[in-house]
């Protein structure tokens, strides 16, 4: 069994959805709608305040058994005692994260061409996420690649390691989520389809059918 359920995985990007809001409460709503990872992603704060957040994140979700992972910031990872981290290949070394963070801790990877994934293959990571697919508020310079490119970039990945989780993320809403699972996704990640909406709760609950619904129709 995977160690990562990543049908799921609710992004609190703090520069998308702004800082100034209760992120422990919107990350609590998300998971109470479904979401069954959160990432905490924050590229301009100061690591203290990162610190700060991601343990106000952590401690909202205490009890809901879904994990937290920062993004890139392993030393806020360690600092806060979250679940894990999330990193990009520009990153810290995979193995190096792994010595850092132990055995148990969930270690996910973007995915944005074929030697991100050639990548993937070699290293020890839980999950890997694919993208980004559209054009998206959160990224600015993205070159999307679409389902598509999704559909050639994952087989790479799952030829070789057919149990390892893999999402899509960019541009993923309601009406393109099945889609994405049809093109090979365990999973989507998403922003502002969930903490955009004026129920992050319902909006959560409603992805999370969606991904239910096109894994069941894909078997």
């Amino acid at each position: 069994m995977p160690k990562v359920d990543y049908r799921l995985n609710a992004i609190v990007d703090v520069d998308a959805i702004g800082g100034d809001k209760d992120l422990g409460q919107l990350a609590l709503s998300s998971a109470r709608g479904g979401a069954t990872i959160i990432q905490y992603r924050d590229k301009n704060s100061p690591t203290r305040l990162m610190v700060e957040r991601a343990r106000a994140i952590h401690a909202a979700l205490n009890g809901t058994g879904v994990p937290l992972v920062v993004n890139d910031r392993i030393d806020v990872a360690l600092a806060a005692g979250v679940e894990g981290v999330h990193v990009g290949r520009e990153d810290m070394l995979v193995a190096d994260v792994r010595r850092l963070l132990g055995p148990d801790a969930i270690i996910g990877l973007t995915v944005k061409n074929e030697a991100d994934a050639r990548a993937a293959i070699e290293a020890d990571i839980d999950y890997a996420c694919i993208g980004g697919l559209f054009e998206t508020p959160a990224k600015q310079n993205l070159q999307p690649i679409g389902f598509e490119g999704f559909s050639r970039l994952a087989p790479i990945i799952r030829n070789v390691k057919p149990d390892l989780p893999i999402g899509a993320i960019a541009g993923i809403d309601l009406a393109r989520t099945p889609p994405a699972i049809a093109a090979g996704a365990d999973g989507v990640a998403v922003i502002s389809a969930i903490f955009r909406q004026d129920d992050p709760q319902g909006a959560t609950a409603a992805l999370l059918a969606a991904v239910d619904a096109a894994l069941k129709e894909r078997t």
